[in-house]
């Protein structure tokens, strides 16, 4: 039997920040946005330098782009493209009875932490699963790892768009372990067939690039 590689990380007390901010980044572009730039320009210069380094390109495009564009992309990128879904359980189980599974796992699992979503938001959505990594960083950072194919896609799917968005998923990608063989094994899968029982079919993603090894030091 192959041996499981997926390795949970070891979280840092750089972590909770780096996610949190990442969480608020991938959130809609709202009346806030400003006010979540300049935080992520404070909280990257306490971050390894692969963490810090894409949330800061992604600070500056988002600063110079009109707010209404910058909304206006968000919708059509992650709105109107399966292939750019932030809904993590999607990658696994597609629009499958499975996924209903997932959900309710998560949903028990935050419930489990003394954490209650409102009912307009789903416990699968990226922002969301940082923003509850955030807080609490043990379960959190097992929550990423185990949903760690689907988050390499999602990266992949925003570079092929030319997103800026793909910034922030290089970012939340270096704050995890390396991808192990199986892991590399599921994103080519998924690259090849989309998430199980897709009817439609994703358009064809491009050879999967996959980060390089994280920091193993930084910021303590």
């Amino acid at each position: 039997m192959k041996r499981k590689t997926t390795r949970t990380p070891r979280t840092k007390a750089w972590h909770p920040n780096a996610w949190q901010i990442q969480s608020l980044l991938l959130a809609y572009p709202g009346e806030r946005l400003g006010q979540h730039l300049e935080l992520a320009g404070r909280v990257a210069a306490t971050l390894p330098d692969p963490v810090a380094r894409p949330l800061l390109r992604f600070t500056e495009l988002a600063a110079r782009a009109a707010p209404v564009d910058l909304a206006a992309a968000y919708v059509a990128t992650f709105d109107h493209r399966k292939r750019c879904c932030l809904y993590l359980t999607y990658y696994a189980h597609g629009d499958t009875r499975k996924r209903g599974i997932g959900l309710l796992r998560l949903k028990q699992t935050y419930a489990g932490a003394g954490w209650r979503l409102s009912d307009d938001e789903l416990p699968d959505h990226l922002a969301v699963v940082l923003e509850f990594a955030a807080a609490e960083p043990a379960t959190g950072a097992r929550l990423l790892t185990e949903h760690r194919a689907g988050l390499e896609l999602l990266r992949l799917a925003l570079g092929d768009e030319g997103s800026p968005w793909a910034l922030v998923l290089d970012s939340v990608s270096a704050t995890l372990p390396a991808l192990g063989g199986d892991e590399r094994e599921a994103v080519m899968r998924l690259a090849a067939q989309g998430p199980p029982e897709e009817q439609v079919g994703l358009d064809p993603y491009a050879a999967p690039q996959f980060p390089p090894d994280p920091v193993a030091g930084g910021p303590r």
